[in-house]
């Protein structure tokens, strides 16, 4: 029982990635304006390609999650948005940038449907399901 909890905390920590990345962005905006010389429509872009890209792929990654097994979708989500977040980090224009958000929303796409697919088989019971999701 510990062990599935544990296994939750686990999961929890790939959708706080999510989370986090709009918060960061919104401290940062002013500092990217300023640093890359990015024109308001630039920062637009940055700020909601990552949702664009997110949204839109989210039930083709869960399609992809029941091929090749959420597990290994999750695994690969969690090491390619760690990657390319280093790499964002790095950006040198506000293209780079609008890319490498893209490239983030397509590798945070594959982390919220293989979360809830891995917690539908840990908690086998509904109301412990319920409060796990929850």
């Amino acid at each position: 029982m510990t062990r599935r909890w544990s296994a939750l905390a686990v999961l929890t920590l790939a959708v706080l990635l999510i989370g986090i990345d709009g918060t960061v962005l919104a401290l940062a905006t002013p500092f990217i304006s300023a640093d890359l010389g990015a024109t308001g429509t630039q920062i637009l872009w940055i700020g909601d390609i990552y949702s664009f890209v997110l949204a839109a792929l989210l039930i083709s990654m869960g399609s992809l999650g029941d091929r090749i097994g959420h597990r290994k979708l999750l695994l690969c989500g969690a090491t390619a948005f760690a990657i390319i977040s280093a790499v964002t980090a790095y950006s040198t224009s506000p293209q780079m940038l609008i890319l490498t958000r893209a490239l983030l929303g397509m590798a945070g796409a594959t982390l919220t449907p293989a979360t809830l697919a891995l917690i539908r088989g840990l908690f086998p019971d509904q109301r412990e399901r319920s409060i796990a999701v929850g």
